[in-house]
């Protein structure tokens, strides 16, 4: 049987399944029942969080016959013809090669056509932002009045690449990056239903990897089940992703609030015999850095972390032994090296040099 990636085989077909995005699918389903819908639409976000998903979704539910609270019911004649992925009323469009002016009168010209057999013909129009500045021109012309059968849906990962002028003729909806815990949570189900063994820490690690993103964090997954033979562990999820072990990172950042210096070199020995990639232990010392911030600062520091109460508790402890001025100064230094890292001729001379200069401060120059 042919491998479908996880990203694609769960990719949500109603807006209940959408994750993370309340606030866009509640408000577009309550115009479907209201029969309030617009003519034209902005999705912008961050890549993988479900722009395309909900765009697809909101097409179909509009000309669903019978949709169920706002969402096409699956069964009607005109969702079975529109599930089709060559239906001529959804039209698909990526601006990234079809970006110039002549590519836009196209679509000026055959949204004269009315729809068939559906109420509405949608244009959905991605990567948007690649459009020239004569195509957003002529796109404008479209978009002030279009026939009241047709329905356009702008998605962009780079809203700020947009004229002023289609930003104000398009209800704009923001995707938010997913967190942690809802990240988790998918992942859990998604696991169960493919029958692959996992543990709590697992989901965590691998959640955290996808950085708000449900496609990535699917991908990423999808690369760790068949590692791990659909059984997995924490330490196979670290050692596939290259991250750094909570217990290890806390146990550094112990040797650096000591301002050990052979403890902090020993230890980025021991990391870079273990085959890990100092680039990201660098990224991993960033965040930890941030993490401990968050501890040392914020009332609801759990509720921002999502990380597993032990965890939780080792971080808690540790950032008492902090200054906030010096987590700050480590965000920094670990932050603004990890660019360097990925080209410089001496990855492990120049994290160690990163790794003292954060520890040490301003007393390194004194010395």
């Amino acid at each position: 049987m042919e491998h479908i990636a996880l990203y694609r085989k769960y990719r949500p077909k109603t807006f209940e399944e959408v994750i993370g995005q309340d606030h866009i699918t509640k408000t577009l389903q309550n115009q479907i029942i209201n029969g309030q819908v617009g003519h034209a639409y902005l999705f912008t976000g961050t890549r993988g969080t479900g722009k395309t998903s909900v765009t697809k979704i909101f097409a179909k539910s509009v000309n669903c016959l019978s949709p169920v609270r706002g969402s096409a019911c699956g069964e009607c004649e005109n969702c079975k013809r529109l599930a089709q992925e060559n239906d001529i009323n959804i039209i698909e469009i990526d601006a990234a090669s079809n970006n110039k002016v002549d590519d836009i009168r196209q679509i000026r010209e055959k949204v004269k056509f009315m729809p068939v057999g559906a109420k509405y013909k949608v244009y959905i129009v991605d990567e948007v932002h690649m459009l020239s500045d004569s195509a957003f021109n002529a796109l404008l012309k479209t978009l002030e009045e279009p026939p009241s059968y047709v329905i356009f849906i702008l998605a962009t990962t780079e809203v700020h690449k947009l004229p002023q002028t289609i930003l104000s003729r398009c209800v704009r909806f923001d995707f938010r990056l997913v967190s942690v815990d809802e990240l988790s949570k998918h992942l859990a189900k998604v696991f169960e239903k493919e029958q692959i063994k996992y543990d709590a820490e697992s989901l965590k690690i691998i959640a955290s990897a996808g950085e708000g993103s449900v496609r990535d964090t699917l991908s990423i997954a999808d690369s760790i089940a068949s590692y791990c033979q659909k059984d997995i562990t924490k330490e196979k999820t670290l050692g596939v992703l290259g991250t750094t072990d909570h217990d290890l990172i806390i146990n550094f950042f112990d040797k650096v609030q000591e301002k050990d210096v052979g403890g902090v070199l020993s230890l980025i020995d021991q990391i870079e015999k273990e085959g890990k990639n100092l680039a990201v232990f660098s990224k991993d010392l960033s965040k930890h850095a941030r993490n401990l911030l968050i501890c040392k600062s914020c009332e609801n520091s759990s509720d921002i972390l999502s990380l597993p109460d032990d965890v939780f508790v080792m971080y808690k402890q540790q950032a008492e032994k902090f200054e906030e001025k010096d987590l700050i100064r480590y965000m920094q230094v670990f932050s603004s090296a990890e660019s360097e890292l990925r080209y410089t001729l001496s990855v492990r001379l120049l994290l160690e040099t990163t790794c003292l200069t954060a520890m040490l401060g301003f007393d390194a120059k004194k010395n």
